[in-house]
């Protein structure tokens, strides 16, 4: 017996719908890769005044660059992240493509049970400040980088650089009890 999701997921092409239909009972609106324009962002403003949308993109820089667009049309949308290591094809066969469409049942469910709601920065009370990723070494540190892809990771939410991180955790309205959790389960890592 599948899951039934009653949101509509929204993915980049029909291998992503697959693969989901293989665990879920689901609906899911294809972008088609890249090419999302205006027409689609009507169509899923619609889906998600009806049943709710979650974006379930692929971890890499069009997976972003259309989670980017829908998120600034419609910010009240749900999205669900892979990591960059559950995307990747489990055989050569598959070429070198990256996302949804290779994840296992045990990266899909982590995803979709983890779904964030992006709010819009001005509702975020708890809103993070430059200074507190400072405070953190999530920027402007000889390994910020490798905090940042810890953070993300914990924190399901997709990697995101320096200038992207703090929006992306106030979008989501992510606090800094949030990080400050799981910066504290970094440094357990790290020692």
């Amino acid at each position: 017996m599948k899951k039934k999701i009653n949101k509509v997921i929204v993915v980049e092409g029909r291998d992503d719908t697959a693969n989901l239909k293989r665990f879920y009972e689901v609906n899911t609106y294809e972008t088609n890769g890249s090419s999302i324009n205006q027409t689609d962002l009507e169509r899923l403003k619609i889906l998600h005044e009806k049943q709710g949308i979650i974006v379930f993109t692929d971890p890499d820089f069009q997976g972003e660059r259309i989670r980017k667009i829908i998120m600034s049309a419609i910010p009240t949308a749900q999205h669900a992240f892979i990591q960059r290591d559950e995307g990747v094809p489990k055989s050569k066969s598959k070429g070198h493509s990256l996302g949804v469409e290779h994840a296992d049942f045990t990266a899909l469910e982590a995803a979709l049970n983890q779904v964030e709601t992006s709010v819009s920065p001005d509702r975020n009370e708890n809103g993070l400040t430059i200074s507190d990723l400072m405070a953190y070494g999530l920027v402007m540190g000889s390994d910020s980088r490798k905090r940042r892809e810890f953070l993300c990771t914990e924190l399901r939410i997709g990697y995101a650089n320096g200038k992207q991180l703090l929006k992306r955790l106030n979008m989501f309205g992510i606090g800094l009890e949030e990080v400050d959790q799981a910066m504290k389960k970094y440094g357990n890592v790290i020692q």
